[in-house]
């Protein structure tokens, strides 16, 4: 894999194949995330994995954007301590999300972020303790359509490099 390549044609995927994601592939997936860095070393992440359908429409119900996960072949939870205690979490958690995200388009997987809006609801649904939060799940699965995959970014969908980059100072 070629990790521009990858960062430059990723694509969020919600749609997704009837098709169970194999043992191997939800291993590295998973692996992916439990081997991202994170400040100081302090992992601050657990990861509920979803294969029960009925698991993940309960979940999907959490957010009103998070329909993706109905379909998908995999949810993952990322359960944490309480972020508002330590800011660092959402960035190591969004690092642990996103070396899932680019570990699975490397096995062909699509996927797509979820956030989860009825923290309580989804610890009733997943059984996590109350010490731990909920805010971000991702979906997993066989694209619906398999050149989504890879099919390059739409023109005019990204702000340009002189949009967002600033040289030394604002």
């Amino acid at each position: 894999m070629n990790v521009s390549d990858a960062i430059r044609l990723k694509r969020a995927i919600r749609q997704f194949k009837d098709i169970p994601l194999p043992d191997d592939v939800v291993a590295a997936i998973l692996n992916a995330g439990r081997r991202a860095q994170s400040s100081k070393n302090t992992q601050p992440w657990h990861f509920i994995a979803i294969r029960d359908k009925v698991v993940l429409q309960s979940l999907a119900e959490c957010g009103p954007w998070a329909g993706h996960l109905v379909g998908a072949a995999l949810g993952v939870a990322l359960v944490s301590e309480d972020p508002s205690q330590r800011f660092q979490i959402l960035f190591d958690l969004g690092q642990a999300a996103a070396y899932m995200q680019l570990a699975a388009w490397e096995l062909g997987v699509g996927t797509c972020p979820a956030t989860i809006y009825e923290p309580d609801r989804a610890r009733q649904v997943l059984g996590f303790p109350p010490e731990l939060q909920l805010r971000f799940a991702l979906s997993f699965g066989y694209p619906l359509e398999e050149d989504r995959l890879t099919t390059p970014p739409m023109k005019g969908g990204r702000r340009t490099f002189d949009e967002v980059v600033h040289w030394d100072k604002w």
